[in-house]
């Protein structure tokens, strides 16, 4: 049934792209139909459609035996700062103009939460939820799909999990970045969000250099 089809693709997708995320399918991990089929129980079609959807994602790239998880250089690295401090800084510019109070508690909740984790998987979904309630407040539904895409192709970067320094210096740039927010700075929000993930650009760079 085709529809059923879409469906097994569509849940085929969410599995891989977990994977290649969360980092269990390193970039280079050659990929196959054949394989993939076998593994995940289900047939090839759903699966070649899956790996269509990565591919247009960015996750992917074609390898002369199937697909092959993307292995990213600097320099799209910065292609990709580049257009997430654009579109991130414009919501934190919306942010101070539109966010109501709950928006403001749960930016400063995930603050004090992240500000306090010790766990380095704990403190990058504290983070991150942090991002996602950032952009929230702004209510640009377009931008934030635009940048969940970025996330994504932002992740295959994290292979080091955050220190409590990296820790302690995301909390201060986000409690000024809430606080420009909760003043209604649109421009002291974008700033303080520019720096922030210049900063960030920086220290991927940084460890993207040591594995290269």
């Amino acid at each position: 049934m085709p529809g059923a089809n879409r469906d097994s693709a569509t849940t085929q997708y969410e599995r891989l792209r977990g994977e290649i995320v969360a980092g269990g399918l390193a970039p280079g991990t050659v990929l196959l139909e054949t394989v993939l089929a076998e593994r995940l129980g289900v047939s090839r079609t759903p699966v070649r459609e899956a790996l269509a959807m990565l591919e247009r994602d960015g996750l992917l790239e074609r390898d002369r035996r199937g697909y092959r998880v993307r292995t990213r250089s600097p320099e799209e690295l910065l292609e990709i700062y580049e257009a997430r401090i654009a579109l991130e800084s414009t919501c934190a510019a919306g942010a101070a103009g539109r966010r109501s109070d709950l928006d403001l508690a749960r930016l400063r909740h995930l603050t004090g939460e992240a500000a306090a984790a010790t766990d380095p998987v704990r403190l990058r979904e504290l983070q991150a939820g942090w991002h996602r309630a950032l952009r929230a407040a702004a209510g640009n539904a377009t931008i934030i799909d635009l940048l969940e895409r970025l996330d994504s192709l932002l992740a295959v970067y994290d292979a080091d999990e955050p220190t409590l320094a990296d820790r302690d210096v995301a909390a201060r740039e986000h409690a000024r970045i809430v606080a420009a927010v909760a003043a209604g700075d649109a421009e002291e929000a974008r700033r303080a969000t520019i720096a922030h993930l210049d900063r960030s650009r920086e220290a991927r760079l940084a460890k993207l250099a040591t594995r290269l």
